[in-house]
Protein backbone atom coordinates (compact mmCIF):
# COMPACT_ATOMS: atom_id res chain seq x y z
CA UNK A 1 0.00 0.00 0.00
CA UNK A 2 1.65 3.05 -1.07
CA UNK A 3 0.81 6.26 1.12
CA UNK A 4 1.61 9.28 -0.26
CA UNK A 5 -0.63 12.01 1.88
CA UNK A 6 -0.20 13.09 5.35
CA UNK A 7 -3.89 12.14 5.47
CA UNK A 8 -3.33 8.93 4.25
CA UNK A 9 -1.02 8.45 6.95
CA UNK A 10 -3.56 10.02 9.32
CA UNK A 11 -6.23 7.29 8.01
CA UNK A 12 -4.04 4.73 7.95
CA UNK A 13 -2.16 5.31 11.92
CA UNK A 14 -4.57 7.49 13.87
CA UNK A 15 -6.18 4.92 15.67
CA UNK A 16 -2.61 3.12 16.65
CA UNK A 17 -1.44 6.44 17.80
CA UNK A 18 -4.55 7.52 19.94
CA UNK A 19 -4.60 4.12 21.40
CA UNK A 20 -1.23 4.25 22.40
CA UNK A 21 -1.58 7.80 23.60
CA UNK A 22 -4.80 6.91 25.80
CA UNK A 23 -2.81 3.83 27.21
CA UNK A 24 0.18 6.40 28.42
CA UNK A 25 -2.73 9.34 29.59
CA UNK A 26 -5.27 7.26 30.33
CA UNK A 27 -7.59 10.28 29.65
CA UNK A 28 -9.90 10.25 26.54
CA UNK A 29 -9.28 13.74 25.80
CA UNK A 30 -6.17 14.37 26.85
CA UNK A 31 -5.30 11.80 24.37
CA UNK A 32 -7.40 13.32 21.42
CA UNK A 33 -5.42 16.26 21.72
CA UNK A 34 -2.27 14.69 21.99
CA UNK A 35 -3.23 12.64 18.95
CA UNK A 36 -3.70 16.12 16.84
CA UNK A 37 -1.08 17.60 18.15
CA UNK A 38 1.09 14.27 16.71
CA UNK A 39 -0.54 14.89 13.43
CA UNK A 40 0.09 18.55 13.56
CA UNK A 41 4.05 18.01 14.48
CA UNK A 42 3.86 15.09 11.51
CA UNK A 43 2.95 17.99 9.26
CA UNK A 44 5.59 19.95 10.02
CA UNK A 45 8.30 17.89 9.33
CA UNK A 46 6.94 15.11 7.15
CA UNK A 47 9.33 15.48 4.49
CA UNK A 48 12.27 14.39 6.85
CA UNK A 49 11.16 10.73 7.24
CA UNK A 50 11.82 7.57 5.09
CA UNK A 51 8.52 6.51 4.27
CA UNK A 52 9.26 2.82 4.97
CA UNK A 53 10.04 4.34 9.26
CA UNK A 54 6.33 6.59 8.98
CA UNK A 55 4.28 4.30 11.76
CA UNK A 56 7.80 3.76 14.45
CA UNK A 57 8.06 7.53 13.67
CA UNK A 58 4.63 8.44 14.56
CA UNK A 59 4.70 6.80 17.70
CA UNK A 60 7.92 8.74 18.72
CA UNK A 61 6.50 11.59 17.77
CA UNK A 62 3.46 10.37 19.99
CA UNK A 63 5.21 9.61 22.71
CA UNK A 64 7.39 13.09 22.62
CA UNK A 65 3.79 15.09 22.71
CA UNK A 66 2.81 13.08 25.99
CA UNK A 67 6.20 13.74 27.22
CA UNK A 68 6.01 17.46 26.43
CA UNK A 69 2.57 17.89 28.40
CA UNK A 70 3.83 15.28 31.48
CA UNK A 71 6.41 17.93 31.97
CA UNK A 72 4.66 20.89 31.26
CA UNK A 73 1.96 20.01 33.86
CA UNK A 74 4.73 19.95 36.26
CA UNK A 75 4.84 15.70 36.46
CA UNK A 76 1.67 15.59 37.68
CA UNK A 77 -0.15 12.52 36.15
CA UNK A 78 -3.63 12.12 36.81
CA UNK A 79 -4.63 8.51 37.07
CA UNK A 80 -8.48 7.68 36.34
CA UNK A 81 -9.37 3.94 38.06
CA UNK A 82 -12.45 3.76 36.04
CA UNK A 83 -10.23 3.53 32.40
CA UNK A 84 -11.16 -0.28 31.60
CA UNK A 85 -14.89 0.55 33.19
CA UNK A 86 -15.19 3.03 30.61
CA UNK A 87 -15.23 0.73 27.66
CA UNK A 88 -17.85 -0.48 26.30
CA UNK A 89 -18.98 -4.25 26.35
CA UNK A 90 -21.81 -5.19 23.52
CA UNK A 91 -22.38 -8.20 25.61
CA UNK A 92 -23.30 -8.20 29.46
CA UNK A 93 -22.49 -12.27 29.98
CA UNK A 94 -20.56 -13.51 32.91
CA UNK A 95 -17.49 -14.11 30.57
CA UNK A 96 -17.59 -10.00 29.92
CA UNK A 97 -17.47 -9.46 33.35
CA UNK A 98 -15.19 -12.08 34.19
CA UNK A 99 -12.94 -10.86 31.37
CA UNK A 100 -13.56 -7.07 32.67
CA UNK A 101 -12.13 -8.34 36.11
CA UNK A 102 -9.02 -10.06 34.78
CA UNK A 103 -8.17 -6.73 32.34
CA UNK A 104 -9.04 -4.65 35.70
CA UNK A 105 -6.26 -6.31 37.36
CA UNK A 106 -3.56 -6.83 34.73
CA UNK A 107 -4.19 -2.76 33.75
CA UNK A 108 -3.68 -2.19 37.97
CA UNK A 109 -0.25 -4.80 37.33
CA UNK A 110 0.78 -2.52 34.19
CA UNK A 111 0.21 1.05 35.75
CA UNK A 112 2.28 -0.50 39.33
CA UNK A 113 4.97 -0.91 36.92
CA UNK A 114 7.81 1.96 36.65
CA UNK A 115 7.20 4.26 34.09
CA UNK A 116 10.20 2.67 31.76
CA UNK A 117 9.13 -0.69 31.64
CA UNK A 118 5.87 0.25 31.33
CA UNK A 119 6.83 2.39 28.17
CA UNK A 120 8.56 -0.90 26.93
CA UNK A 121 5.63 -3.03 27.46
CA UNK A 122 3.11 -0.91 25.67
CA UNK A 123 4.95 -0.54 22.77
CA UNK A 124 5.68 -4.03 21.79
CA UNK A 125 3.44 -6.49 23.69
CA UNK A 126 0.03 -3.68 23.12
CA UNK A 127 0.65 -1.96 19.90
CA UNK A 128 2.98 -4.12 18.04
CA UNK A 129 5.89 -2.45 17.80
CA UNK A 130 9.32 -4.29 17.28
CA UNK A 131 11.98 -3.88 19.84
CA UNK A 132 14.19 -2.21 17.79
CA UNK A 133 11.40 0.80 17.08
CA UNK A 134 10.21 0.86 20.49
CA UNK A 135 13.95 1.01 21.69
CA UNK A 136 14.25 3.95 19.35
CA UNK A 137 10.86 5.61 20.07
CA UNK A 138 12.05 5.46 24.10
CA UNK A 139 15.14 6.78 22.91
CA UNK A 140 17.40 3.70 24.37
CA UNK A 141 19.77 1.15 23.08
CA UNK A 142 18.50 -2.02 22.40
CA UNK A 143 19.81 -3.80 25.20
CA UNK A 144 18.61 -1.37 27.48
CA UNK A 145 15.23 -1.98 25.84
CA UNK A 146 14.96 -5.56 26.13
CA UNK A 147 16.03 -5.32 29.70
CA UNK A 148 13.45 -3.19 30.23
CA UNK A 149 10.72 -5.51 28.58
CA UNK A 150 11.88 -9.05 30.60
CA UNK A 151 12.17 -7.20 33.52
CA UNK A 152 8.37 -5.62 33.44
CA UNK A 153 7.16 -9.32 32.05
CA UNK A 154 8.70 -10.74 34.90
CA UNK A 155 6.92 -8.34 37.53
CA UNK A 156 3.72 -9.24 35.64
CA UNK A 157 4.44 -12.94 36.09
CA UNK A 158 5.67 -12.68 39.47
CA UNK A 159 1.92 -10.82 40.41
CA UNK A 160 0.25 -13.87 38.08
CA UNK A 161 2.00 -16.59 40.89
CA UNK A 162 1.31 -14.64 43.76
CA UNK A 163 -2.43 -14.38 42.72
CA UNK A 164 -2.71 -17.59 41.66
CA UNK A 165 -1.20 -18.54 44.71
CA UNK A 166 -3.58 -16.66 46.97
CA UNK A 167 -6.67 -17.88 45.29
Amino acid sequence: MKLNSLDDYYQSYVHDIYRYLRSLCRNHHLAEELTQETFYRAYLYLEDCREDKIKPWLFRVAYNAFIDHTRKAHRSITKEADYFKALPHPETTEDVLLRQEVMEEMALLVEGLPEAQRHALLLHDFHGLSYQEAAHIMDVGLSNYKILIFRARQKLREAERRRNGDE
